[in-house]
């Protein structure tokens, strides 16, 4: 087992930067787009032995010292009762927003065994293919609600806000079990099989500070103290979140996830002892080949004084990025890292 990336998630030496990628798995490669041409996304989430498939499937091609589950982050939140279905150019649409006290009410707290068996035995299947770790993972909290809230995707957030302002009971209400159904499903896959695990905060950067520290952090903060029993490094990446980086430190993660709006040496200082993954731009890796490994080299080189650190894009791999130029920035990073 290469357990580079467990090494940098603790903190520990490593030969060389290890490095997995947001999105490996997924639509910019043809063999992903083969699987998706016989079954709707939703219901690929749901098969284990396809999840299986798309999750090696970077790992045939490319380098990865890490694994990560292929999973949705609103698949739990369809076991709490959330009516989703996937459209293409729309993305996820819940056809029963939670705006009021009786539809967030009418929300259970989803048990992993009974309400998404699936997941845990994709799990167990992947830890007798790979050899190197898995990755599990959930959306954070406030990412959830938003979906909840707005129905889907938004551009303003504004059933979302309304809810928090006009009504902040009822939001931390929604965030209450919603925290609590991250926090059984995240148990449940490090139960089957999860090396580590990460929470996506999605839209953590819609906020301001303020409201962040009242109605985010407190939640992010409740879930990893909550999983710190199982010995597995916790991973907290929130989106946008530059003006949250001294908040998101004391999240309660090992690590702290970095998107690529954020100077690395800036962001290493909020982080103190913990370690950090991160941060190119996705569509920087269209950049030609030499730019591409100057560009890699000066991320590593500002990374040096990291506690740890582990290669990551600022967000996930576009859909139409070459598989080639991801070929190419794994190798870079190997190779201008090694020790």
């Amino acid at each position: 087992m290469n357990e580079t990336f467990l090494q940098a998630c603790r903190g520990e030496k490593t030969d060389y930067t290890p490095v997995w990628m947001m999105r490996q798995a997924g639509r910019y490669l043809p063999e992903y787009q083969k699987v998706r041409g016989t079954i709707p996304f939703l219901e690929l989430c749901k098969h284990p032995e396809l999840c299986v498939e798309v999750t090696l499937q970077p790992l045939r091609r490319f380098a990865m010292d890490a694994a990560i589950l292929f999973s949705d982050i609103l698949i739990p939140i369809e076991a709490m009762g959330a009516e989703l279905s996937f459209h293409e150019g729309q993305g996820p649409i819940i056809a029963n927003p939670c705006r009021d006290a009786e539809t967030v009410e009418q929300l259970k707290i989803a048990d992993p065994e009974q309400d998404l068996p699936f997941v845990q035995e994709t799990v167990r299947l992947l830890r007798s293919e790979l050899d190197v770790p898995l990755i599990g993972f959930a959306g954070a909290p406030f990412t959830c609600a938003t979906y909840l809230i707005e129905g889907g995707s938004s551009k303003f957030f504004y059933e979302t806000k309304k809810l928090m302002f006009t009504q902040p009971g009822l939001f931390h209400r929604l965030m209450d079990k919603i925290s609590e159904t991250v926090i059984r499903a995240l148990k449940a896959q490090a139960k089957a099989g999860a090396q580590a695990l990460q929470l996506f905060d999605t839209w953590a950067g819609i906020l301001a500070p303020c409201d962040f520290e009242i109605f985010a952090l407190p939640y992010v903060q409740r879930i990893f103290r909550k999983l710190r029993d199982l010995n597995v490094p916790l991973i907290y990446f929130a989106n946008n979140g530059a003006t949250l980086l001294d908040m998101s430190a004391r999240a309660g993660a090992h690590v702290i996830g970095i998107d690529w709006r954020t100077d690395i040496g800036d962001a290493i200082g909020k982080a103190g002892r913990l370690a950090v993954q991160g941060n190119l731009d996705p569509l920087a890796l269209l950049l030609p080949q030499e730019e591409l490994k100057e560009r890699i080299g000066r991320l590593l080189g500002g990374a040096r004084d990291a506690c740890g650190h582990i290669f990551n894009l600022g967000h996930g791999i576009h859909q139409l990025t070459p598989p080639d130029q991801v070929r190419l920035a794994v190798d870079f990073v190997h190779e201008l890292s090694a020790r």
